[in-house]
């Protein structure tokens, strides 16, 4: 793949809410691309659209107007079943909370979606052992989430974003529920994992000496997109 392959391209998008008799305009206009192995930054004051937008972008909620595209193909106007197929092949998500099935092991939530997606539970297995030997959870594999510190789910989670080879990895907060110190190792860990896979991420953060260290800072502010 090209290093410079669009993964994502948001043209002209625009999401209105209707509040009683109000119409809140949250993103008017939005237009960005997202290259392949790109850590970039989404910055903004609290309610100014980051979650609206990564929602928009990994296909969660449909705009107004505009186009979305995702490793190329054009997603907007599709149906639900559509939409959910491109999700499941090309986009991994991350939350501030880790959202880890907790009656299942750490090696058992990266099996589960490999299996939705259609892999033999023999292959989902081999590869998410090698998955956490990777982000360094070698030993704890087997261990529930009530078992794991805060930052070995959210290694967890990471993992399970990327097991499926996504195009596009869409972060909310990944670090914002961290100590210092365990949100530096969880970026180390996302910065290694975009270097190693080509994978565009896009990562909404309230954390400017994270977002510093990024390829690039975008800013959403009054509805639009600079940087």
């Amino acid at each position: 793949m090209s290093e410079r392959e669009i993964r994502l391209r948001l043209t002209d998008v625009h999401k209105v809410y209707a509040q009683g008799d109000r119409r809140l305009e949250i993103l008017k206009g939005v237009d960005l691309s997202l290259y392949s192995g790109e850590l970039c930054a989404l910055v903004g004051p609290s309610g100014s659209g980051k979650s609206t937008l990564l929602h928009i972008a990994g296909l969660l909620e449909a705009p107004g107007s505009g186009r979305v595209e995702v490793a190329g193909q054009r997603a907007t106007g599709l149906s639900d079943r559509e939409r959910t197929a491109i999700r499941r092949r090309r986009i991994g998500f991350v939350y501030q909370y880790h959202h880890l099935l907790p009656e299942f092991s750490a090696l058992e939530n990266l099996v589960v979606p490999q299996m939705i997606a259609g892999r033999s539970r023999r292959e989902a297995t081999r590869d998410a052992r090698e998955l956490l030997h990777l982000v360094g959870l070698g030993e704890r594999m087997d261990h529930r989430p009530a078992r794991l510190s805060g930052g070995e789910q959210q290694r967890v989670a990471l993992a399970r974003a990327i097991i499926n080879r996504p195009s596009l990895l869409l972060a909310d907060e990944p670090t914002g529920n961290l100590d210092p110190e365990t949100a530096e190792e969880v970026f180390d860990l996302l910065t290694k994992l975009v270097q190693g896979t080509g994978v565009a991420a896009l990562i909404a953060t309230h954390n400017l000496e994270l977002a510093r260290r990024m390829h690039r800072t975008l800013r959403l502010r009054d509805g639009q997109v600079t940087g």
